[in-house]
C-alpha cells in the first residue's frame, strides 16, 4: 500500500494539471470501487474548479470551488496517471477518468479495487468517519516528543503496533516505521510505554527525517506503487532495514531480521535495536 511520502509525491504531482483547474468532463466507469461511489458523482464534479490540493494522513484531498472536497484514498495499488491531451483508451482497471479545461485528463487506475473516493462538504470534512479520530500529521507541529510520550505512557502494546496505530500518528506505514526505529535504535519489540520519555523524544526526529527524505526523493516503488508524472520513486535504495532480511547490518554487520507483528513483516536489527 501506498504510504504517506508516496501519497505525498502523488499529492504534488497533481498540483500543477488540476489545482486552478476546472473539470470539464469526468468519466465514471464503476459504481464501486472499495465503497460505492457518491451518487452521481461524475455530475457533481463536471464543472468544478479545483482550488487547492493537499493530504490528510493517505488520503489526498481536493477542495472545489462550490465548497465540496473531492476525497481520495489510493488504497493498495491505486494509482493516478496524468496524460497532457486526451487520454489514450481506458483499459479494464481505469476507473475514473477526469479531463481539465486545459486539455489534460487525469486517470484513477486500481487493479485491486481497494481505493476509495467520496465527496464531502468542506466544513463537516473533519467529521468524516475516515478522518475524524486520526492522530496528528508526523511533519505537523503537533506531532513532538511531548505528545508522542504521553501517547505511548500507558501502551502495553509493541511500538511498532503503537506507531501503526492511526490515532496515535496519522499516516505513518510499515515501511517508514521499521526505518525510524532502526535510526533511533529502538526494537520493535518494545513496549510502546517504556518509549516515553527520553526514546520518544528522540524518535520524532527520526521519523520526521525519514518521512522528508523519502518525500525528496519521490517515494519507494514496492509492488504497485508509481507517481502521478509515471516515474518511479527510489528511496527504497536507501532503505536500512526493510526488506533485507539476511543481509548484514549497514552498522554492525549482524544479519538482519525479520518477524511479523499483527500480519505484517518487521525488519530490524536485533544488535543495534534494544
Amino acid at each position: 500500500m501506498p504510504e504517506l511520502p508516496e501519497v505525498e509525491t502523488v499529492c504534488r504531482g497533481l498540483e500543477g494539471h488540476l489545482v486552478g483547474r476546472r473539470l470539464t468532463k469526468v468519466t465514471q466507469r464503476r459504481d464501486k470501487l472499495r465503497w460505492p461511489l457518491p451518487e452521481n458523482f461524475a455530475a457533481r464534479l463536471e464543472g468544478r474548479t479545483v482550488q487547492r490540493l493537499h493530504r490528510r494522513a493517505k488520503f489526498i484531498l481536493a477542495d472545489l470551488d462550490d465548497g465540496w472536497v473531492w476525497m481520495t484514498h489510493l488504497g493498495m495499488s491505486g494509482r493516478m496517471f496524468i496524460h497532457e491531451g486526451s487520454a489514450p483508451d481506458p483499459g479494464k482497471h481505469d476507473h475514473v477518468l477526469l479531463q481539465t479545461n486545459s486539455g489534460g485528463t487525469v486517470v484513477f487506475q486500481d487493479h485491486r479495487r481497494f481505493g476509495m473516493m467520496d465527496l464531502v462538504q468542506a466544513k463537516h470534512l473533519g467529521k468524516h468517519r475516515l478522518l475524524r479520530d486520526l492522530g496528528p500529521e508526523p511533519l505537523g507541529n503537533e506531532f513532538n516528543g511531548i505528545y508522542l510520550s504521553n501517547a505511548l505512557r500507558d501502551r502495553r502494546t509493541p511500538i511498532k503496533s503503537a506507531l501503526l496505530d492511526q490515532k496515535t500518528v496519522a499516516g505513518l506505514g510499515n515501511i517508514y516505521v521499521c526505518e525510524a526505529l532502526f535510526r533511533t535504535g529502538i526494537s520493535p519489540r518494545r513496549f510502546a510505554a517504556s518509549v516515553a520519555g527520553r526514546r520518544a523524544e528522540r524518535l520524532v526526529p527520526a521519523i520526521r527525517d525519514v518521512l522528508t527524505q523519502a518525500i525528496a526523493k519521490g517515494g519507494s516503488t514496492l509492488r504497485d506503487y508509481v507517481q502521478a508524472s509515471g516515474e518511479l520513486g527510489y528511496f527504497q535504495h536507501e532503505f536500512a532495514v526493510y526488506g533485507r532480511e539476511g543481509e548484514p547490518c549497514i552498522e554492525c554487520d549482524q544479519p538482519i531480521k525479520r518477524l511479523i507483528q499483527a500480519g505484517r513483516s518487521t525488519f530490524y536489527c536485533s544488535r543495534c535495536q534494544r
